[in-house]
């Protein structure tokens, strides 16, 4: 499904409900698992992220088949391990079967697990036999997902001796971990956070009634659709003392000229301003998902940027840096790697892509819901495979609709080569 998108002459008094959250909602989905499902989630995010992870779980197969959903093989794969005699593979697509897990399975196996990999060594489909884990000290470098960090912590209150992890280098992602020990501890477990070492006793999760929050990563499409548009935006959902790192989407976007202002706990309105910044610094170790909206957003407003910490995103979806660079190219903007972690900008352009600008999504999310604003100052642009936004936010089309916007479907014969 290819979608031509038109958008409104202008955006008055838009309100939006944003999805839940996905991370928090993976996460409290296995937590309440491990409790044997004996709290009351009122409700989690729909999504094929969350419905993948809800499958797994509630499955009795010895096949299991997490598609493109990468948290729920990070996670799942920690908790199949520690069920003793479930025996599963896990498996998913074939970009899934390129995306690395072994730092996850080494850590497991250290901690007393049984898994194999069915095919090529580090990478998923897995085999796991589960067993009780021992636990104990293990080490793991921070520097790659946070995933595994958190898969790792999630069940360690159910290893033997507990788990005594210690990271070495610089963690990426950090508020990731830092929602997992906060959601660990409304379930009832205390950690030992001391500098590169979280230690967690063994112990048992306490059952309790959980409200998930709307999802920042999807706000952070519409900040960049209000940078581009000067429009009332109103987003409904979000907490204001959030768990998620992409909180910092507020920050980030008052050099874009948006002002963030709370209505109440969970309704927070948009305004644009003229304070705009001349140049864009970013260090996004602690906020990589917000990488595709922020660097679009700088080239469309041609505003000069460097952005790093962007060291977990060959690794995600699709490469991002890669699929940024190619695609912000057709748009005409010629992007520098500094390094294998960084994107900058200096003004340079060549002329955009005069066939009908379509945008390629490679799979991944993020491409079609950080392009698509464009479209205020390319009429027409056309997005490409735009279903891929079922990933975390299915509604984000109808929401585009209500506001306003033209979507047309166009077939894939009349889209450039």
């Amino acid at each position: 499904m290819n979608y031509r998108i038109i958008p409104p002459e202008e955006i008055n008094d838009a309100v939006i409900r944003l999805p839940l959250s996905k991370s928090i909602s993976n996460r409290v989905l296995l937590i309440n698992a491990l409790t044997g499902n004996r709290g009351s989630i009122a409700e989690v995010a729909q999504c094929d992220d969350t419905s993948a992870m809800m499958r797994a779980l509630d499955s009795a197969e010895n096949n299991i088949d997490i598609g493109a959903a990468g948290t729920a093989m990070r996670f799942l794969t920690a908790y199949f391990a520690m069920q003793p005699g479930r025996e599963v593979t896990v498996d998913g697509t074939e970009r899934m079967r390129r995306r690395p897990v072994k730092i996850l399975v080494e850590a497991l196996r250290d901690c007393g697990a049984d898994i194999e990999y069915v095919g090529e060594e580090g990478f998923p489909p897995l085999k796991i036999k589960g067993r009780k884990l021992k636990g104990g000290e293990v080490s793991l470098p921070a520097d790659v997902s946070s995933q595994y960090i958190s898969a790792l912590l999630m069940v360690a209150p159910y290893m033997e001796h507990g788990l005594r992890l210690e990271l070495t280098g610089t963690p990426v992602s950090a508020p990731y971990i830092d929602m997992t020990l906060g959601l660990m501890k409304q379930w009832g477990v205390e950690a030992d956070a001391d500098g590169s070492v979280i230690s967690v006793a063994p112990q048992a999760y306490t059952p309790v009634d959980f409200t998930v929050e709307a999802d920042w990563s999807a706000a952070s499409y519409w900040f960049e659709l209000g940078a581009f548009s000067f429009g009332d935006i109103k987003l409904l959902g979000l907490e204001r003392d959030s768990l998620q790192g992409d909180s910092r989407v507020i920050d980030y976007f008052r050099n874009f000229g948006i002002e963030a202002e709370w209505d109440d706990r969970s309704s927070l309105e948009l305004n644009p301003s003229p304070d705009i910044s001349p140049r864009i610094n970013l260090d996004l170790t602690e906020q990589p998902d917000l990488a595709q909206t922020l660097t679009v957003t700088c080239c469309v407003l041609n505003l000069p940027f460097h952005i790093t910490g962007l060291s977990t995103l060959k690794i995600k979806e699709t490469d991002r840096i890669e699929a940024l660079c190619t695609e912000l190219r057709k748009l005409s903007f010629v992007i520098d790697r500094p390094d294998d972690s960084s994107l900058a900008w200096e003004g340079r352009r060549v002329p955009a892509d005069s066939s009908g600008l379509a945008i390629d999504t490679y799979d991944d999310h993020r491409m079609a819901l950080a392009f698509a604003p464009v479209a205020f100052f390319l009429p027409g642009i056309v997005i490409r495979h735009a279903e891929v936004v079922s990933k975390s936010y299915p509604e984000y089309w109808d929401h585009l609709r209500a506001i306003g916007f033209t979507l047309e479907e166009v077939a894939d014969d009349n889209l450039p080569e």
